[in-house]
């Protein structure tokens, strides 16, 4: 087996995550009373139990999810599930890019959860600041979806898999957008409930502030393969992982790229590290004979 392990990104929190990791596995534990003397706010509380309105805001959802990916993967190797050698590979929908480097050696725990922390903080402050909106295209092409955004003045934010594109940018822009989409012959456009315009140009303010943040964060080589969602490829460099993370606040993630790298590359089984299935899903939307295993809380661990 080549393994690989995926991260998830903003919008798979849900409360109750972690809640029976840290009941039963002294690692993952650890972990999330390290998490609260890092931060100095209780992260564990609010992601056991809420309430859910607190745990969705974008400061505070994006270091829960990074704990919780790291928890899981602590308990796996706790319970010894985690093969000698594993894993080959590390990936992460945006936010979960900085997990996956974290899993991966780049930076230790506590550092990967201030960089996470600072970039929730940061892209929140953003949306505060702007109005902006996203919506989910289905069924359709690439070239489709850039001609929308062409036109329309916004951003394809998220290539996710065949099919399923999120577009990104002012609200107005993008109403008008899924007002019009009919007409161009795009058949389904979702609107999403979100707090603004991720992965677009209006998150340039964070992108200039993560940039500078960043700038006194040490960078190790990983221990093995990542890939970024800025390109879809495999990124080594400490210098060119960094400037990876900073570019990605305001560039399309392209996560079907970065699936379908890590297969070329020699993964074998993608094992999710995440609440929910939401990238298993989009891995067998992408390619149904891949293997791919979702992993959520400590039942999942020892089934």
């Amino acid at each position: 087996m080549a393994l690989a392990l995926i991260f998830s990104g903003q919008g798979a929190q849900k409360v109750g995550m972690g809640k029976t990791l840290a009941e039963h596995s002294p690692a993952a534990r650890a972990l999330y009373a390290q998490a609260n003397t890092v931060l100095g706010w209780d992260l564990a509380k609010i992601s056991f139990e809420g309430p859910e309105a607190e745990l969705t805001q974008t400061k505070v959802c994006q270091p829960a999810l990074f704990v919780h990916g790291l928890a899981l993967l602590a308990a796996l190797r706790e319970l010894g599930r985690i093969p000698a050698g594993e894993p080959n590979y590390a990936l992460g929908l945006s936010l979960g890019e900085v997990t996956a480097y974290c899993a991966a050696g780049v930076f230790d725990f506590a550092t990967g959860l201030r960089v996470v922390a600072e970039r929730g903080r940061l892209m929140q402050q953003a949306c505060e600041q702007t109005t902006g909106g996203m919506a989910a295209i289905v069924g359709e092409e690439r070239a489709k979806v850039l001609e929308l955004c062409r036109e329309f003045g916004i951003e394809a934010a998220n290539f996710n898999a065949p099919g399923q594109i999120i577009v990104s940018g002012e609200k107005a822009r993008i109403e008008t957008a899924v007002a019009a989409a009919k007409d161009r012959g795009i058949k389904k456009v979702i609107p999403l409930n979100v707090a603004g315009a991720y992965h677009s140009r209006l998150m340039e303010p964070a992108r200039v502030a993560f940039a500078k943040f960043l700038e006194s964060v040490e960078f190790a080589a990983p221990m093995f393969t990542v890939f970024t969602n800025t390109t879809g490829q495999a990124v080594a460099a400490p210098a060119d992982l960094k400037a990876a993370l900073v570019r990605q606040v305001v560039s399309s993630v392209l996560w079907e790229d970065c699936m379908r790298s890590a297969a070329a590359a020699g993964a074998t089984e993608f094992w999710e590290l995440g609440p929910g299935g939401v990238l298993a899903g989009l891995a067998r939307r992408t390619e149904k004979t891949w293997v791919v295993k979702s992993y959520a809380e400590y039942a999942d661990l020892t089934a």
